[in-house]
């Protein structure tokens, strides 16, 4: 589906890198080339025509055409043109973003994590949708009890939020079994929230939990990278983090940032609507911490 001029994505490279980055996961194979190419070397998009581009990916035509609009442009002018505009029309500088290699010096190893990092950081600023998140704090500060679940490090991630959430003083569980993450997702009722991380939205034990929880009645978040994944699909609301893993970078680095960002933003949405009674339970548990530290004779 084309969309109106009015629509076209803005000449932002971060919005622009975001967006394809959630689509990227739904392409074809064929498709998913073009977009990889759009991603990492968007200098080559601005300076080739769609036969050049042919030739560099060996896919057809129409199929750049159809990456292009799956991207949420009209077709391959309009994304070059995108491109073009948020780069001033002039490649951008080399910047140490790349993967990770087997022979790279210490230095440059922390320069490439360090620009991925903050490159994570600006696409999933860019793609967070502010009105998404103000509902899903809307739903937690009204909500009875909450429970976060995932897996390895989308488990870590759901864990912090957790953690946040009871210093603030709110009924919250992160269950890591899944045979208790799905007792307590029946155990939601009407109003409750089941907030869900998966950085590819298709893990198995997060789509059981989600359903359950949805069953109950409870509000369904998801926290995910892919905007098109089963688990995005399906979730009352979405939040979207940027993050691409590839060769030594696994899932557990530039994904989390983005996904740790997100929770950061949604918590303090949460704790400006309940600032009151969030600070008094943050204050208190940091006070409990503290006496029973001295109370030990630290």
């Amino acid at each position: 589906m084309t969309h109106e001029v009015e629509d076209q994505p803005s000449f932002d490279s971060d919005k622009i890198s975001a967006r394809i980055r959630a689509t990227l996961p739904s392409l074809s194979p064929a498709a998913a080339k073009v977009a990889r190419l759009v991603l990492e070397q968007p200098e080559v998009i601005t300076r080739s025509t769609v036969l050049d581009i042919k030739a560099v990916t060996g896919v057809s035509e129409a199929t750049i055409v159809r990456a292009a609009r799956s991207m949420g442009f009209d077709g391959y002018p309009q994304l070059r043109l995108a491109l073009a505009a948020a780069s001033g029309g002039r490649p951008g500088p080399q910047a140490l973003t790349g993967n990770v290699s087997q022979d790279d010096p210490v230095d440059v190893v922390v320069g490439k994590l360090a620009g991925a990092t903050q490159q994570a950081l600006r696409e999933t600023a860019a793609h967070l949708d502010p009105q998404a998140l103000e509902a899903v704090a809307d739903a937690i500060v009204g909500a009875r009890r909450i429970i976060c679940f995932g897996i390895a490090a989308s488990g870590l991630v759901a864990d912090d939020f957790q953690q946040k959430l009871t210093r603030a003083g709110f009924i919250c569980h992160c269950p890591t079994d899944i045979h208790l993450a799905v007792t307590e997702a029946a155990l939601l009722q009407q109003g409750d929230v089941a907030v869900v991380v998966s950085h590819s939205g298709e893990t198995r034990e997060a789509l059981q939990v989600l359903e359950v929880a949805a069953g109950a009645g409870a509000v369904t978040v998801v926290l995910t990278g892919s905007e098109q994944s089963s688990l995005a699909t399906r979730a009352d609301q979405l939040l979207i983090a940027a993050g691409h893993e590839r060769g030594l970078r696994p899932g557990a680095l530039s994904s989390r940032i983005g996904q740790l960002f997100v929770v950061d933003c949604l918590f303090v949405s949460v704790a400006q609507k309940t600032f009151d009674t969030a600070s008094a339970s943050i204050q208190l548990t940091r006070q409990t911490i503290e006496a029973m530290y001295d109370g030990l004779g630290r």
